[in-house]
């Protein structure tokens, strides 16, 4: 059984390994999301000491690691090609990662469905994401969960599909 957490400081070396982890596999498959700056030890840390870092975990391991920000995005101000289904409060998912070992079992899915009931939690009904245009895994599983292409949004790293999903306020069943 797993459990979604908020991650501390104690965890920075598990979470680090798993971000390793989705880096070298972007790179073996060509992908271009991330890269050997980003996302970096800085980004993590940043993360947990604002309280945006999750964990999913067992007792003895972390299976997967996301920041989910409440608030404004601000890359999100501007999309192209399209536009945001609302302009209503959201959540943010950046950088989920799954343990190679803990991969091909729902996990990611998982977190973002706790991510779901976390946003509903906390009165918030619009989940926001990006992802790159090579990052197949990421597209296919935000179109499972019944996220819409919205357009794209410009980072410094380049161009990202960016996603929304307009959340009820009944729980998730996970």
């Amino acid at each position: 059984m797993l459990s979604f957490r908020t991650a501390t400081e104690a965890d920075l070396t598990a979470i680090w390994q798993i971000i390793l982890q989705a880096k070298s596999q972007m790179s073996r498959e060509g992908k271009h999301q991330w890269d050997e700056q980003y996302p970096a030890v800085a980004n993590i840390e940043a993360d947990i000491q604002n309280r945006h870092a999750y964990v999913l975990s067992t007792p003895d391991e972390i299976a997967a690691y996301g920041a989910v920000i409440f608030g404004e995005e601000p890359a999100y101000r501007h999309i192209t090609g399209g536009k945001w289904l609302s302009q209503q409060p959201y959540c943010v998912v950046h950088r989920l990662a799954v343990a190679d070992k803990m991969k091909r079992q729902g996990i990611a899915r998982q977190f973002m469905l706790e991510a779901e009931t976390l946003a509903r939690k906390k009165q918030v009904f619009s989940l926001k994401v990006d992802t790159n245009y090579d990052n197949f895994y990421m597209q296919r599983l935000l179109t499972g969960l019944q996220f819409s292409y919205c357009g794209e949004i410009r980072y410094g790293r380049g161009i990202r599909m960016g996603y929304e999903k307009l959340l009820d306020n009944k729980e998730t069943v996970i």
